[in-house]
């Protein structure tokens, strides 16, 4: 193999494996999620494609880039360094950070649901499932699974970051559709907006990647949360 087709093999599964992480198929549970988003719109604050753009924007700038993300931009390399330490550290801090219960509900189920995703793929998902085993998160969130799945392929912390901070708005876009109702086009539209959004949260998660940038302060977020708990009628989990 030459030393051209040797890089173009390694770009190429790192890409893929960061197009795996952030598609829809991916059987973590994501989509039954709108992280506050139903009730928001059940609040009129996302009533229309307009609010539900500023709503999510709002959610990846001011709490993914800071929050989530910034864990996931630190735990790929932990992961890679097999600093287990440090794995277990950020884990805690996600863990303490969920101001409500359907948050911290979420994030365990869909990192329990990521590794039973690797022990279902056996031999091609045995470096995942070995890694998060040795860790002995219990349980595992969501950011430190899925970095744990990032780090095992050859992309970058910014290409895996951006692949899945585009997971999440599709998720939160096709949420949108069917809570408001948005059309298919509106929604697209509304991608549209979130990807243009998505590289400068990512740097801004990349430059928070330390205990003392990183930060959990969405009120608002965790007031809808912890009103759906309880909302008359749901569509969602959360």
């Amino acid at each position: 193999m030459s030393t051209t087709t040797a890089i173009r093999t390694t770009t190429d599964a790192g890409l893929l494996r960061t197009l795996w992480l952030a598609s829809p198929a991916l059987p973590v549970g994501g989509f039954s999620y709108s992280e506050g988003l139903e009730t928001a719109i059940d609040a009129g604050l996302a009533k229309d494609e307009a609010g539900v753009a500023n709503w999510l924007i709002d959610q990846l700038q001011l709490g993914q880039a800071r929050s989530d993300l910034a864990v996931m931009a630190e735990a790929v390399g932990a992961w890679r360094a097999h600093d287990l330490d440090r794995v277990r550290a950020l884990n805690h801090w996600v863990l303490n950070t969920r101001e409500t219960s359907e948050l911290r509900l979420q994030t365990e189920q869909m990192g329990r649901s990521l590794l039973a995703w690797a022990q279902a793929l056996g031999e091609h998902g045995e470096a995942v499932r070995a890694a998060l085993t040795q860790a002995g998160l219990n349980p595992p969130t969501w950011p430190l699974a899925a970095a744990c799945a990032a780090a095992q392929g050859e992309a970058s912390v910014r290409e895996a970051l951006i692949g899945l901070a585009f997971g999440w708005a599709e998720n939160m876009v096709q949420a949108a559709i069917k809570a408001v109702p948005l059309g298919q086009g509106m929604g697209q539209r509304l991608l549209a907006r979130l990807v243009g959004e998505i590289p400068a949260a990512v740097d801004e998660a990349i430059a928070r990647g330390t205990d003392d940038q990183r930060q959990a302060f969405t009120p608002m977020l965790a007031i809808l949360s912890a009103r759906h708990e309880t909302q008359y009628s749901r569509l969602f989990r959360s």
